[in-house]
């Protein structure tokens, strides 16, 4: 552990070197983020999973860096040209970028311009030019070099040569980079145009057919959609600043003095901005760009992602799943309140009137038999038309549980699954229509335990996700999967392999081993048991026993999130109020007898005794909200369905930086852009909504051929126009900008652009 690492952290997080230094400590000792955030509060000034994460992710990157480090100064060493000073720069630096200017003189490079020059024996005259003496002739100076052995054959060839080797001095600079990178950076415009002949095919970049925008204040999904443009072939995207800005930089730099030495000079920055450094600082910004969007692209993701695995879970009741389809049918399935496969079949609702008749007959026959109390509909095609049928057959039949409910879910991904590894080994002797439905439903039964077994960039609630740097990404959705998964606990007995793997200090290969025991031997009837697990030692087991779940345990403290190093603690409370442990539990009025005072320990702080009572209060409940479903408009099925002004009821799909997009039930998400969710300043949608949040909506703009749909939540904005069904868009657009306070237009793109996705 680098103390100069704790040191910088300790500054950079506004922390106590104390936290850094202990939580660093910790991660060292194999503690997991979430571990560390829950059960050593006393250790690290009760740190939160966010701060904790971040001094991982620092520790990681300044080591990469020393890392770097290392192999520059020996890389250099071994061409003999590292000097005490050179070295002291080197070991300085704390960047990336900084590291690699300072690098790039050095660096074995391919065959260039200076290097041929140099083999001309040029390399003498380009530094007697470039210290700009008054007293030299360059003119008669390249004379002396002229060489026909070495194919130096003129003057104007000599002087050519060592201004190609003064360029590439220029370039190497490590000062003039930083400045023309800051140009880049404070200056530079993102430049994009379309590919002649690519207009038509290209049609859904139109939006940046011709546009330029400030590198500086471009947001993350404009990057993106332009990167991803340029990609496709259908955009010639460039980084561009102001030359003659960047010819001054250089100049100051690197011209002393009027006279014919500097002319040559001049030359050749000139030169070197144009061939070397404006193409690699463009590069570098391109990616420095690139990172920035990457990262903030990925943490509305990773937010995204975490609203959607705490969605709320309909909990444990039977349900009828249904995959809808027309040609082929409906798959249909039938889930215990565990989840369990009891039943599967297949209805046609849109073929022949027998068929649709013995669809009807079958779901009534199945609701019976299974005592369904929920119908699950994938949201696909056919969903709508599926939930209307579904609606109108449980609707009003008196032998039918009247509390039935009807839920259209998110189904995102069930194909992904149904495919699987995963789904394969649960599901060996079904097809995937079968496992897809069986994810419908259970995706409504408990959301968290099926979406894990899904790689997250399927779900759909991500932002140019396939685009983005992969490592990162993933990396960041799995710390918010372990995340969740940690903050809910695990039901050991029941949980399967996909979801333990998240389990704190378990992963993949432990995950196993438990479910193989419990197959094997039966279910734990303690948190103590796990300890006879093949390979779950004392370190994993003191990281995930305070995650996992028993219900049924005589032990009522091993269904609770109290970890079994605190049972102690418990039991003591318990017998100084002279009661036992689950009566201390069942008797909210103990709870409030007990004096935390009294079991602050050197290992046991007031943070863990706070969470221990809260725990007694309500042991191993569940943090998610309550579920509630939302209903459709009746009748608007698609997109042809929709008209301007129409009222809505919604649920939040996606958060972008830029607005939200909400499911309306008409198979394609409409977009609120953020300057039409409220009347007061938004920063930032995701302050504002939650995915999964029922929502009101109107209709703003339908574009059949873009397949988009914009929706606004002002109501104001609709009732203020003319005729509900003659709303024009651009006036509706100009109303819901001039609606907003003045606080709000600095943050509100220009109205041409009020709805860029």
């Amino acid at each position: 552990m680098n103390p100069v690492h704790i040191t910088k952290i300790t500054k950079e997080l506004n922390l106590q070197q104390n936290q850094v230094s202990t939580t660093a400590s910790l991660l060292a000792e194999g503690s997991t983020v979430p571990f560390i955030a829950r059960y050593r509060k006393e250790a690290t000034g009760a740190l939160d999973e966010v701060e904790i994460a971040a001094i991982r992710d620092r520790l990681q990157q300044l080591q990469q860096l020393d890392e770097r480090k290392l192999a520059v100064l020996e890389s250099i060493e071994k061409q003999g040209k590292l000097t005490d000073e050179l070295k002291e720069k080197i070991n300085a630096v704390e960047t990336m970028a900084v590291l690699e200017d300072l690098y790039l003189p050095y660096k074995p490079k391919r065959r260039t311009r200076a290097t041929m020059a140099r083999e001309k024996g040029l390399e003498p005259l380009a530094q007697l030019i470039f210290e700009q003496k008054p007293c030299v002739d360059p003119k008669v100076e390249a004379a002396k070099f002229i060489n026909e052995e070495l194919k130096v054959v003129s003057i104007d060839e000599a002087l050519a040569g060592a201004r190609d080797i003064i360029a590439e001095w220029i370039n190497e600079d490590a000062k003039a980079r930083a400045a023309i990178r800051q140009l880049y950076l404070e200056k530079g415009l993102f430049d994009s145009k379309v590919i002649k002949g690519k207009e038509q095919e290209g049609i859904k970049f139109k939006d940046y057919y011709d546009w330029q925008e400030s590198v500086k204040a471009a947001p993350s999904h404009r990057v993106l959609a332009m990167r991803r443009g340029e990609n496709e072939g259908f955009l010639m995207l460039r980084i561009v600043v102001p030359e003659q800005d960047a010819l001054v930089i250089l100049k100051e730099m690197f011209v002393k003095a009027p006279n014919p030495c500097a002319s040559q000079v001049e030359m050749s920055l000139e030169d070197s901005f144009k061939r070397l450094l404006s193409l690699s600082m463009e590069t570098e910004v391109r990616l420095l760009t690139k990172q920035e969007a990457d990262e903030e692209a990925i943490k509305v993701f990773a937010e995204n992602l975490r609203q959607l695995l705490m969605a709320a879970p309909l909990g444990q009741k039977s349900v009828l799943a249904i995959d809808p389809g027309f040609r082929t049918g409906c798959k249909v399935v039938c889930l215990d309140a565990q989840g369990k496969l009891l039943q599967n079949t297949a209805i046609y609702i849109s073929q022949s009137d027998e068929q649709k008749e013995q669809a009807v007959k079958t779901v009534k026959d199945l609701c019976k038999l299974y005592k369904i109390e929920c119908i699950a509909i994938g949201n696909g095609t056919g969903g709508r038309e599926t939930e209307s049928f579904v609606r109108s057959v449980v609707k009003g039949d008196p032998s039918l549980n009247s509390n039935i409910q009807v839920i259209l879910v998110n189904e995102s991904g069930a194909s992904i699954y149904s495919a699987s590894d995963v789904a394969r080994e649960e599901f060996a002797d079904f097809d995937v229509t079968v496992r897809g439905s069986v994810s419908i439903g259970r995706r409504l039964q408990d959301p968290l335990a099926e979406l894990v077994k899904i790689d997250p960039k399927s779900i759909g609630v991500g932002q140019y996700q396939h685009d983005v740097d992969q490592p990162k990404l993933k990396k960041s959705l799995d710390d918010v999967v372990i995340s969740c998964v940690n903050q809910v606990g695990v039901e050991v007995n029941s949980a399967s392999k996909q979801l333990l793997m998240y389990v704190s200090g378990l992963g993949p290969a432990l995950a196993a081993a438990l479910v193989e025991y419990r197959n094997a031997h039966g279910v734990f009837d303690s948190r103590e048991a796990l300890k006879k697990v093949p390979k779950l030692g004392a370190k994993a087991f003191e990281q995930a026993a305070g995650f996992l779940r028993i219900r049924s345990a005589k032990n009522p403290l091993d269904a609770s999130g109290v970890h079994p190093e605190s049972y102690g603690v418990v039991e003591t409370m318990a017998r100084d109020l002279g009661v036992a442990v689950p009566d201390l539990i069942k008797d909210e009025a103990l709870h409030q007898k007990i004096d935390l005072r009294k079991y602050v320990t050197a290992a046991v702080g007031m943070p863990t005794l706070i969470d221990i009572k809260n725990e007694l209060a309500k042991p191993g409940r569940d943090p998610r909200a309550k579920f509630e479903s939302v209903q459709f408009k009746e009748g608007v099925e698609k997109m042809e369905d929709l008209l301007p002004g129409m009222e809505l009821n919604g649920v939040v799909t996606n958060i972008t930086n830029f607005g939200a997009f909400v499911d309306v039930g008409v198979h394609q998400d409409g977009l609120v852009h953020i300057s039409a969710m409220s009347d007061t300043y938004i920063k930032n949608p995701a302050d504002f909504l939650k995915v999964g949040q029922k929502v009101k909506v109107w209709v703003i703009e339908i574009d059949l051929a873009r397949k988009r749909v914009s929706l606004t939540m002002l109501k104001h904005a609709i009732s203020e126009a003319k005729s509900k069904n003659e709303i024009k868009s651009k006036n509706l657009m100009s109303k819901t900008v001039s609606s907003v306070r003045p606080a709000q237009q600095p943050q509100t793109p220009p109205r041409k652009e009020l709805y860029r996705w």
